[in-house]
């Protein structure tokens, strides 16, 4: 009683293809596919935008180093 048996999940089968339609549970899992999908992408741009703005960040503070900040000292002696 513990555990399902094939025959226990093709009865469920039927039932959910009955309620839904095959139609509606190929557009579900399309969708499921997609969303996915997109996730797997963003996680991968996600972590080569994050190396790309740390290498730009240090290349500008490199260049940087002789400048001085105007708009910055203004603000702090005011």
């Amino acid at each position: 009683m513990g555990s399902f048996s094939i025959w226990h999940w093709v009865i469920v089968l039927v039932i959910v293809m009955l309620v839904f339609g095959t139609k509606k549970l190929r557009n579900i899992g399309s969708d499921l596919g997609g969303a996915v999908k997109g996730f797997k992408q963003g996680m991968k741009d996600g972590g080569s935008d994050e190396e790309q703005n740390t290498t730009k960040l240090a290349d500008e503070s490199s260049k940087k180093s002789d400048t001085i900040d105007v708009e910055a000292k203004e603000k702090s002696s005011s």
